[in-house]
């Protein structure tokens, strides 16, 4: 009797149903591969002035390879076309760059910061939907940002992504407290080491940088990210941080912890210049002139700066700047007439009537510090400048010619 033959079809569709009743045997068999480790490292701050402020990025830890990426948002080129018009103007973009963590803390250990290491505490698949998201993100066509000092850095970047990663549940816990700080304060403080730095924010800074912030808002700085995750916890209620650990020692100065305070210096520094400013209208015109004129145009060029920083920048943090009123941009409308006066000259009546306008727009600012609603921290340069633009008044502008 010949010999059948089992259809290919048959047996096609015999293989399929042995293969789907073996499969849950076979993949319970199979293990799911390791989550990867997930770290914030924080480089404590350094000495140039771009360094003053720390930074920090996310790590993830290969758990079969041990290999370690850093994944650092704080890159930008510096080829990029128009890239210093667009920092003048606010609109930098940066980069989120991986790289091997080894590579990323070489330059730290050359200069002497510190960098420590937080283990996180994470659920397995959140780890590697974070580890995920991240090399996803640093791909070239996605690794692009637009940069903000305040709001849009390299540490809110890494703590936004945390955020993400445990499904929303960090800013609730750091959203409602507060410790104070604010954004002036913050930048002052890490700035103080470099007394130009420092200066340049307390005067650049407008109103917006004077509200207390919450500790998600402070975050900006990595140190006090670093210190916020020390508290947080994740959705099964445990430490958010599993276990810390030193990759690099401190070896430079630390900011101070609190930013100087400058109130008392500048009241007696803008009456000792009033002083000197009336003692010298008699005993040496021409050099007080000559020390008016430095002081206008200084004045004026740093009015026109901060003018520009409100109407032709994205640089929100310096909108609304009250010390406008006490480096006017008029103080470069009295240069002519400096000039007259350093040549022994009597300027005409508009130095006179613009010399007020000047005294009048830094009593004004003097005045909103009396006022609930105006909430700018620029009392020490109201201590130090309006005393000063009076007794230029005084000096060059005699009482018979004050207007009615």
């Amino acid at each position: 009797m010949p010999r059948t033959e089992r259809p290919p079809f048959a047996a096609a569709v015999l293989l399929w149903l042995a293969a789907l009743l073996c499969w849950p045997a076979m993949a319970q068999g199979v293990p799911a591969p390791p989550a990867p480790r997930i770290g914030v490292v924080t480089m404590e701050p350094g000495e140039i002035f771009f360094e003053r402020f720390g930074h920090n990025a996310i790590v993830v830890q290969d758990p079969a390879t041990g290999r370690e990426i850093a994944y650092n948002f704080g890159y930008f080129d510096l080829d990029e076309p128009g890239f210093v018009p667009n920092f003048i103007r606010g609109r930098m973009q940066y980069l989120l760059v991986a790289l091997p963590l080894q590579q990323d803390l070489a330059r730290y250990a050359e200069l002497g910061r510190g960098v420590g290491v937080q283990w996180l505490d994470l659920e397995p698949a959140r780890a590697t939907a974070l580890a995920r998201a991240l090399a996803e993100n640093a791909r070239p066509e996605n690794a692009r940002y637009t940069y903000d000092y305040y709001t849009s850095n390299c540490s809110t970047k890494v703590r936004d992504a945390l955020d993400e990663a445990l499904g929303g549940r960090l800013k609730p816990q750091l959203t409602g407290r507060s410790q104070g700080n604010t954004y002036r304060s913050e930048s002052v403080r890490l700035a103080a080491p470099a007394p130009w730095m420092a200066i340049g924010f307390h005067l650049g800074l407008g109103a917006y940088a004077d509200r207390p912030l919450s500790r998600w808002d402070e975050s900006f700085i990595p140190m006090r990210l670093r210190d916020a995750l020390r508290e947080a916890r994740g959705e099964d209620g445990r430490p958010l941080v599993a276990s810390e650990e030193t990759l690099l020692p401190h070896r430079v100065g630390q900011p101070p912890d609190e930013a100087p305070r400058l109130r008392v210096p500048a009241l007696f520094a803008g009456l000792a210049l009033a002083a000197l400013a009336l003692f010298a209208r008699r005993r040496a015109p021409r050099a007080l002139a000559a020390a008016a004129l430095g002081f206008w145009t200084l004045a004026g060029l740093l009015g026109t700066v901060m003018l520009l920083i409100w109407t032709a920048s994205a640089h929100v943090a310096g909108y609304a700047n009250e010390n406008l009123l006490l480096l006017s941009p008029l103080c470069l409308a009295l240069l002519p007439g400096g000039w007259a006066l350093l040549r022994g000259r009597q300027p005409g009546p508009r130095f006179r009537w613009l010399l007020w306008a000047v005294v009048g727009c830094a009593a004004v600012a003097g005045f909103l510090k009396f006022l609930p609603f105006r909430p700018q921290e620029n009392v020490e340069w109201v201590l130090l400048l309006l005393p000063l633009h009076w007794a230029l008044l005084r000096s060059f502008v005699p009482r018979a010619d004050a207007p009615a």
